[in-house]
C-alpha cells in the first residue's frame, strides 16, 4: 500500500495510520503540496483508485 501510495502522490511517505474508512499519510512537510496537486487533484485521483478517503499531514 505504502509504494503504490509513494508512486500515485509522487512524494516520499514516511508513515501511514489507518483510521476505519479514511487512509492518513505523513509526508515532509515541504512535499505536502505535492502530494496534495492542485486543486487537491492527486488525492482524488489516489482516493478513486483504492477506494478510501485519504488525509494528507505533513511531519
Amino acid at each position: 500500500m505504502i509504494e503504490r501510495l509513494k508512486q500515485m502522490l509522487r512524494v516520499d511517505v514516511i508513515d501511514v495510520e489507518y483510521s476505519g474508512d479514511k487512509i492518513i499519510v505523513y509526508v515532509p512537510k515541504d512535499q505536502v503540496r505535492i502530494a496534495v496537486g492542485t486543486g487537491g487533484s492527486a488525492v482524488k485521483a489516489a482516493e478513486l483508485v483504492l477506494g478510501k478517503k485519504i488525509e494528507i499531514r505533513g511531519r
